[in-house]
């Protein structure tokens, strides 16, 4: 990773710059952007059949279960598998470049530490 230290700026602003930095949001945004939109997608599906297909909505699929039923349960089932997924994408493809990131901008802050009174 190379960040001109001569370049104006606080050093976390130099630091956006670097190759490694646009790595680490593009990691981050392939994971997000495509999880967002299919969530939303599902939970606007959820909304349009309650409002729109309440015959199908309410079929009776065991007791007083019913399709829309199923799928608000549903609706919490996919926040915590997206919560799941996420924390395990950040693990394997995020913390390690952002802990290479963050060490380099501690040792690039660190002399400058030092020279404060």
């Amino acid at each position: 990773m190379s960040v001109d230290k001569s370049a104006t700026g606080t050093v976390y602003e130099r630091f956006q710059g670097t190759t490694e930095f646009q790595e680490l949001r593009r990691r981050f945004r392939r994971f997000v952007f495509p999880m967002t939109a299919a969530f939303l997608a599902w939970y606007l599906l959820y909304v349009v059949l309650s409002g729109w297909a309440r015959d199908f909505m309410g079929t009776e699929l065991f007791g007083a279960v019913n399709v829309a039923l199923v799928f608000g349960l549903l609706q919490f089932v996919s926040t915590f598998l997206i919560a799941y997924l996420y924390a395990r994408h950040a693990e394997r493809r995020l913390d390690p470049v952002s802990d290479e990131i963050r060490a380099r901008i501690e040792a690039e802050s660190a002399p400058a530490a030092k020279d404060a009174p």
